[in-house]
């Protein structure tokens, strides 16, 4: 939790600044100085707490050593709304113990908003406990996903899933920073998640929010994520068994279509 506030520090600071420095990983693929700053400051805080503990973090690649305390570390999700000044942006740090989460925090310094999860410990907001809604249809469900950077390669493919659930719920969402959809979904704010080709690091945190706050996460097919990048859906657990549901329509789907 202090470190992704001070990393949120980091970001208002410069939030809607002219003079940010903004580089391409990608045709569409941005990092900011503010990315690598807020890096910075929270490898600082975990170095020196935990100087045994291994690291994954989105903008340097840090040797492994093998320890079972793994943080990751994601300093600016959202990097390419901050970069536009559109307010939907945070910092996500997660740590897992053995492979399983354990811990996790989520900053946007606009709202001033921390969640935060510990296992068995629930998720909160500022403090405040949080519950997944009870929605159990996807017509009165209103859900948030997000797209992967290679989009444009089969622009068809990739919007079949979304074409799908356009069909079924009331309304989606696409705000395109995934640490904070999944924690509007741990606070009832959003019924459901899903997304394809995330990062560890975009995911590790959000996802034990959303755990604790009496939400299932799983992959599309309904199995355990790893710690990998993958595909994940989240939502309470009725209403993550009808986006299965369709998940796995469309997956029986597909080889008609191509």
């Amino acid at each position: 939790m202090e470190a992704a506030l001070r990393a949120g520090a980091l970001q208002k600071a410069r939030y809607g600044d002219p003079t940010l420095v903004v580089e391409h990983k990608g045709a569409i693929d941005l990092v900011t100085e503010v990315d690598r700053t807020c890096e910075r400051a929270i490898l600082e805080i975990l170095r020196a707490r935990f100087p045994d503990h291994d690291v994954v973090t989105e903008e340097s690649h840090i040797e492994r050593t093998g320890s079972r305390y793994v943080w990751f570390v994601d300093p600016l999700d959202g990097t390419t709304n901050f970069a536009h000044s559109y307010p939907f942006f945070c910092t996500s740090i997660a740590l897992t113990v053995d492979g399983e989460v354990v811990a996790g925090a989520v900053y946007d310094c606009v709202k001033n908003e921390l969640f935060s999860a510990e296992r068995g410990g629930g998720a909160h907001l500022n403090g405040r406990r949080l519950s997944v809604t009870a929605r159990d249809e996807l017509l009165t469900a209103l859900l948030v996903t997000g797209f992967p950077y290679d989009l444009r390669d089969d622009l068809v493919s990739k919007l079949g899933v979304f074409n799908r659930f356009m069909g079924e719920a009331r309304a989606i969402r696409r705000d395109g920073a995934a640490a904070l959809d999944l924690s509007y979904v741990a606070a009832g704010r959003v019924d459901g998640f899903w997304e394809e080709l995330l990062q560890p690091w975009d995911l590790m945190a959000g996802r034990l929010m959303v755990e604790e706050a009496g939400g299932v996460v799983t992959r599309f097919d309904g199995t355990s994520l790893g710690l990998r990048a993958d595909e994940i859906v989240a939502a309470n657990p009725a209403l993550h068994c009808r986006m299965l549901a369709v998940l796995r329509q469309h997956r029986e789907a597909a080889p008609a279509l191509s």
